[in-house]
This record gives structure tokens, sequence and C-alpha cells, in this order.
């Protein structure tokens, strides 16, 4: 029996790069508050590969069919997984997800990520945020000027769209100003106490991207590099 999660309000695949389409979405966090969601779609010859997968109406699911296959499900971040069920038990895809992470239990992990793993498409790499409560990590896809796939680490507002009124309220008020930002809410939550997460900012901060994608916000087309290395200056209170 496949899951039958809510569909949230959501729009059309959008082709971003050649082979790499995205889809914004949405889900509803409690009676009061729907926010924005992100999906990617890698294609590598018929196979696809969903990143921080987003459950879509009949109509959108007929234009991922037509992409390819749905032949894996990537998971970012261990906040993030409502809808991995749906994709692993109606198409048969593989779950490829760190270990640990406590959230989300189901599906079964068919391949463990982490930086030396290969992955079912070339050309990009895994980072893996080290000394977090919960496993998360990133995605690198080093075609053309580079693109990072990101979870709630770093996120990226260039408007509210997908929101409701409600959350398009609040936003600015509760740690989501219209820009890149280190996740607040993430960032709290996964620090250990007494510990700090800076160095790994840092050192997510030695690849080479110039766009990215976050599971919440909007895509960074370009510059996204600066754009998140001053968003991890102002949460560690670096000047730049």
């Amino acid at each position: 029996m496949t899951s039958n999660t809510p569909i949230y309000h959501h729009g059309n695949v959008e082709e971003i790069a050649e082979d790499l389409f995205m889809l914004r979405g949405s889900i509803k966090m409690n009676p009061l508050l729907r926010i924005t969601r992100n999906m990617g779609i890698i294609r590598n010859g018929d196979e696809l590969s969903l990143i921080n997968p987003v459950r879509v109406n009949a109509k959108v699911e007929a234009q991922i069919a037509k992409l390819g296959q749905i032949k894996h499900v990537i998971r970012l971040g261990c906040f993030h997984g409502v809808d991995d069920p749906y994709y692993v038990e109606k198409f048969g895809a593989q779950m490829w997800a760190q270990v640990g992470g406590t959230t989300y239990t189901v599906p079964k992990i068919d391949n463990e990520l982490d930086s030396v793993a290969p992955l079912p498409f070339d050309n990009a790499e895994i980072f893996e945020f080290a000394g977090t409560t919960q496993p998360e990590c990133a995605l690198l896809i080093k075609r053309g000027t580079g693109i990072l796939f990101t979870c709630d680490a770093i996120q990226n507002y260039g408007d509210y769209s997908y929101n409701n009124i409600a959350a398009k309220i609040l936003m600015p008020f509760i740690g989501f100003p219209r820009t890149t930002i280190v996740g607040p809410i993430w960032l709290k939550y996964q620090t250990p106490k007494g510990e700090t997460l800076e160095p790994e900012f840092r050192r997510l901060l030695g690849l080479k991207f110039n766009r990215l994608l976050a599971a919440h916000g909007t895509l960074l087309k370009t510059d996204a590099h600066a754009a998140v290395e001053r968003a991890v200056n102002k949460v560690f209170e670096k000047k730049e």
C-alpha cells in the first residue's frame, strides 16, 4: 500500500540547468502556518533522483514521469522525509540517507550517504556536517559553475512565495529575513550544548558553487557562494 501523505500547494517542474530541475511546494507546520518547501530533480540518462522529495498532484507527477524514471530518493536532512515513503513505495525507488536520524526512520536506507560512497550520478559530492546532534548533509553538483543543494542548514529567501499569509507576516520576525541565512531553528537544535558548528560552515565554504537550492525558500541563481559566506559571517559574528 502506497503512503497517503497530504499534498500541499505546489508549482510545476522547472528546468534550472541541463538535466537539473526543481519544484516549489509547501508543507503545513501547524494549523496556522504553511511554509515553503523545495524539491530538486537530477536526471542521469533515464533515471531520476529526487532531492528533498515533495509529494505532488497527479498532473505534476506526470510531468516528472516525462523526464524519466524515479529511481532514487535522496534525503539531505533528518527533519525532512515525510514524503519519502510515497516515492519509494510507488516507484520502487532506492532510499539514500545518512544513518542515525531519528525523526524519520522509514523507509529503510538502501544506500548510506557519506562523503566517499558513490552517488547515482557523476560529477557530484556529498558534504557531511560533522558534530551535529542529528545528521545533515549538502549535495554539490559540479557541473558548470556549481550548484549546491541544501536542506535546513542553509536557506535562501528571495521572496516569501509558497508561504501562506500568516507565515509571510511572521517570517521576518522569527529569524527568516528575505536573504540567504543559516537556518536559525536548525542551528539551535543541531548544535551540541557548549559547542559551535562554525568550523563546519567554514569547511562548507571550501566548496565551489555559484547557485543554491535549499529545501526552503527560493533558488539563488548567481553569487551563491558570496551570499552563503555573508550568512555564515553574520551568524557567527564575523566581520567581512
